[in-house]
């Protein structure tokens, strides 16, 4: 059946600045094309690309082991907690993001993302200013109580970031459930279809955070 695919990444670009104070990743040529053809046939040429880049960088997983020392890493995400979740979007503005938002219905093992429009100020000083949209810690409780494998937001940081205290990572992460920052395009994933998240980041052992391709799909009819 034909299928209908919503890109909620922000794209990785040499420069980009996706946090504050964070170093933007660093893009370069480990072979270039003219330095490949040295190496092949003629006319065969390749390109092989170098990136230095910190983990929480663009649309990003993570996982128990970003907060914890003794969490799971990347390379401990089960498949099923990152892909073909069922999504419930929260339309949210914030800030501060209180239990009340949080949906009814069942939401074990599915995606909860709040949607807040943050992202329209993504790769400006606006983004990570202050007063971003946040989960307050009643609305970490009830998500906990409610068990999502995932939380997402489309803004800077799931937690307020006015004090050094992060109620949303502990609590979210602690309870092993995948916190997913810095989505984009929820406006798009619209009411009366069903769709289904997928956030999968590259398995790496002794690493908590890591970028992802995270899209969601549905049916065209939005039938499963």
């Amino acid at each position: 059946m034909p299928r209908r695919f919503v890109d909620l990444s922000h794209t990785v670009e040499h420069g980009l600045v996706t946090y504050p104070g964070i170093p933007a990743p660093e893009l370069s040529d480990h072979l270039s094309r003219e330095a490949s053809r040295t190496h092949y046939a003629p006319g065969t040429e390749f390109h092989i690309g170098r990136i230095s880049m910190v983990a929480n960088t663009g649309t990003y997983l993570d996982t128990p082991f970003h907060r914890f020392e003794g969490g799971s890493d990347l390379a401990g995400v089960p498949l099923d907690a990152v892909a073909g979740l069922r999504v419930a979007v929260v339309d949210a503005a914030g800030p501060a993001i209180g239990a009340d938002a949080v949906p009814g219905g069942d939401l074990t093992g599915a995606a909860v993302l709040f949607r807040t429009g943050w992202d329209r100020h993504f790769g400006s000083a606006a983004y990570g200013a202050g007063g971003h949209p946040h989960l307050t810690s009643d609305a970490v409780d009830a998500l906990v109580d409610r068990r999502p494998a995932l939380v997402g937001i489309d803004s800077v940081n799931i937690d307020d970031t006015a004090s050094g205290e992060r109620p949303a990572h502990t609590g979210l992460l602690g309870a092993g459930i995948y916190v997913l920052e810095h989505l984009t395009g929820l406006r798009a994933l619209d009411e009366g279809s069903a769709w289904e998240l997928f956030a999968v980041p590259v398995k790496v052992a002794g690493m908590g955070t890591f970028p992802v391709r995270a899209f969601a799909t549905t049916t065209i009819d939005g039938a499963r």
